[in-house]
């Protein structure tokens, strides 16, 4: 299965090590998705071991090699661009989120993806962490009942970000680029849809990026009358011992589930504050060439891709505007 990697701008470890974990995969090409963009890192990441071709244009890459895969992961404006011409030239798509950074580019990437007969999947890789699937398999096993609330946290260190962070137009805004997961989690937990929406962010205190907000809130309401509330921000301490610190408070009729340092604790009648054993599912990659191969499923659809991207442009909308968002 011949694959090339587009861009290093966002998630490729998610491919690299899945390419390193199936023996019919081969990365027969590299090239930059977006204006100025290095590839550097994905080159230090495949080693002497890359045989492939450095392209400067990925798309006489695509039409030259005619691959199987595109890994994409170029500057987040660039992405829907980019992830359309991949699948043009017939190619499945392991793209970095969000799938766009403007609604009307969502609509036109997903116009083209179901014309296309090819398969998608968006770099959810957190829901592989096994801390994040062990909670996951517990709720949807009845732990704790009926969710009713869910509160998650999204901290990062801000550091010092690459240039195209700083603009709007390149970046996509920190709900897009960091509360996707999130909203990622919320769908998945509940398999619910989202009503309404409430968000507001900040760039005060960006340390010079620009347009990045550091800050950021999110209030929805789903389905069922299940509500949901985001925090996301930049100012993690630098000198903290991980570069990101994600948690999730789960509340059900029967009982609480929380994940906080990379460990699950489960509380209903059964359990006191009781930390679970962890479960994982793998690497994502594979999961997604098995389900081309027809081996299996993969995790996340592409469905659940262009859903998550689409709320959280709405959430950003929101924080942009200062109003709530109605869905239909």
């Amino acid at each position: 299965m011949k694959i090339v990697i587009i861009g290093s701008s966002g998630h490729i470890n998610y491919a690299i090590e899945g390419i390193g974990l199936d023996k019919e995969c081969e990365v027969v090409g590299v090239a930059p998705g977006s204006k100025g963009e290095s590839i550097d890192k994905v080159l230090n990441m495949l080693g002497k071991n890359f045989k492939g071709k450095v392209y400067g244009d990925y798309e006489v890459m695509l039409e030259e090699l005619s691959p199987d895969v595109a890994v994409v992961a170029c500057h987040f404006g660039d992405i829907a661009k980019v992830n359309i011409k991949a699948l043009s030239y017939g190619c499945h798509v392991f793209t970095e989120k969000p799938l766009a950074t403007t609604m009307e580019d969502l609509k036109a990437l997903k116009r083209v993806y179901y014309q296309s007969g090819k398969r998608l999947c968006a770099m959810f890789g957190i829901r592989y962490k096994p801390w994040f699937f062990t909670a996951y398999k517990f709720v949807r096993e009845g732990a704790i009942g009926e969710i009713r609330l869910i509160n998650i946290q999204k901290s990062y260190k801000l550091g010092r970000r690459d240039e195209f962070y700083k603009k709007r137009e390149t970046y996509g805004g920190t709900i897009p680029w960091v509360g996707i997961h999130a909203i990622d989690w919320i769908h998945w937990f509940t398999h619910k849809r989202f009503k309404t929406i409430y968000a507001t962010h900040s760039r005060k205190y960006n340390k010079d990026h620009g347009d990045l907000e550091v800050t950021a809130l999110c209030h929805f309401t789903l389905e069922d009358e299940i509500f949901a509330s985001l925090s996301i921000d930049y100012l993690r301490p630098e000198n903290a011992l991980s570069h990101d610190d994600d948690r999730m408070r789960i509340v059900g009729t029967d009982g609480v589930i929380e994940v906080i340092f990379n460990k699950v604790f489960l509380t209903n009648k059964d359990y006191k504050n009781q930390e679970l054993p962890l479960e994982g599912r793998g690497n994502i990659f594979v999961d997604f060439l098995k389900e081309i191969k027809g081996n299996g499923s993969c995790m996340v659809t592409a469905e659940e891709s262009f859903y998550a991207t689409e709320v959280a442009l709405l959430a950003r909308q929101s924080a942009d505007k200062n109003k709530i968002i109605y869905l239909p």
